[in-house]
């Protein structure tokens, strides 16, 4: 005869297992589609969805909590996930876009995330502020605020908290840039062309760019646009640099190990994008619905990123942070502002 033990794992071994994964994915992807339909509401739209997904997360982390039994499916959306995003965002831009920008143009991006990066970082030093965290703000404010964030992650290796803190900083200035912006426009009385630069290369999420720059009519929009997916081009060779560092500041003995150096191959496949995009052969429908599933996919990676956020340890990292980024914030828009004066 079969004991009852013996039967009840046969009966067990019958029967289909659901990956342990796929809880914490279902939990994520609803997390995030209940963020997207959101974003789709009059007042509330106002919001990305991405903010609202990571909002959204953290909520539900820091009330009715997350299972243990989601959380590999959690980590798997805010790391896989996210790779795979980061990588279509690549068939937003091509090269052709930052030719339109023009060479002068193309500089003055390019030194205000440079400049802003490295003042964000210093001045988080003597504030006594985690290095990482202020890299985080830092690539968030002179890149292109949350996916920035999480990107730079990667190699900077910070917290869930630092993540969840620097994308609230670069959430709320790029917002508060989004309603100001269009104001300063008539007082300091700039071309359509210059608005445009001077939002793409100071504010930080792409849509914020979109609802500031198009404010001063359809020319200053399409600049603003295009300049902005420029400096978000940037974005590989930062995170490529950042990593050596990371791995030149860890060498013991003086002594640089190749082999350390995280490559974030994501970034390598983001520049594949960005030149199969350049070709043209990817019809305008096609590339429309893709940048609308990237969209969703990077909702789902900073839903995960709030599922794994605590608020208690948000707390404990205080102002400082926040006033770090009201400080590169500033920076950012006046730096560009007067290179734009002077050199457009």
């Amino acid at each position: 005869m079969i004991s009852a033990a013996k039967q009840q794992t046969m009966q067990e071994a019958k029967e289909p297992r659901v990956p342990a994964s796929l809880y914490g994915i279902v939990l994520t992807c609803g997390v995030a589609g209940v963020a997207v339909w959101l974003h789709s509401l009059p007042r509330i739209g106002t919001f990305s969805a991405l903010i609202l997904a990571i909002g959204l997360g953290m909520t539900v982390r820091n009330t009715i909590g997350v299972p243990a039994l989601a959380s590999a499916g959690v980590a798997f959306c805010l790391r896989k996930v996210l790779r795979f995003a980061i990588i279509l965002l690549g068939l937003q831009i091509s090269f052709i876009q930052v030719a339109q920008v023009g060479g002068p143009g193309m500089a003055i991006v390019a030194a205000t995330l440079a400049a802003t990066f490295g003042f964000t970082v210093w001045l988080g030093q003597r504030m006594g502020i985690d290095r990482k965290l202020a890299q985080l703000i830092g690539a968030g404010t002179s890149i292109c605020g949350a996916s920035a964030v999480i990107a730079t992650n990667v190699v900077t290796k910070g917290s869930d908290e630092d993540v969840a803190y620097g994308v609230a900083v670069v959430t709320v200035f790029g917002s508060l840039s989004m309603f100001l912006y269009p104001v300063l426009e008539h007082v300091l009385q700039l071309t359509p062309k210059a608005f445009g630069l001077w939002s793409g290369a100071s504010i930080h999420e792409v849509a914020q760019v979109i609802a500031a720059a198009f404010q001063d009519g359809k020319v200053a929009g399409q600049f603003g646009t295009i300049s902005k997916l420029s400096r978000v081009m940037l974005l590989a060779p930062t995170v490529l640099i950042l990593g050596l560092l990371e791995a030149r500041g860890s060498a013991t003995g003086g002594k640089l190990d190749l082999k350390k150096i995280p490559v974030p191959w994501f970034v390598l496949g983001f520049v594949a994008m960005i030149g199969f995009n350049s070709l043209g052969i990817l019809p305008d429908h096609v590339r429309a619905i893709v940048v609308s599933f990237n969209q969703f996919l990077l909702a789902i990676a900073l839903a995960a990123m709030g599922l794994e956020t605590s608020i208690v340890k948000l707390r404990q990292k205080g102002l400082k942070p926040l006033l770090l980024g009201a400080s590169a914030w500033v920076f950012i828009s006046t730096f560009s502002l007067v290179l734009i004066r002077l050199f457009y």
